[in-house]
């Protein structure tokens, strides 16, 4: 009963690959995301003390 395993294709294993089907056209790299949250966290904090 115990060797009783079920076995998966050694391919996939039931995951799903996605980057085959869809390349974006923007790419942006970690640094670049962070820099923008930054950018827009100041503009937000600069408006909020001028008015």
């Amino acid at each position: 009963m115990a060797d009783e395993k079920i076995r998966m294709p050694a391919s996939f294993g039931g995951l799903t690959r996605y980057f085959e089907d869809y390349k974006s056209k923007i790419e942006l790299k970690p640094e670049h995301v962070i820099f923008l949250i930054v950018v827009v966290i100041l503009a937000e904090f600069a408006v909020h003390i001028m008015f």
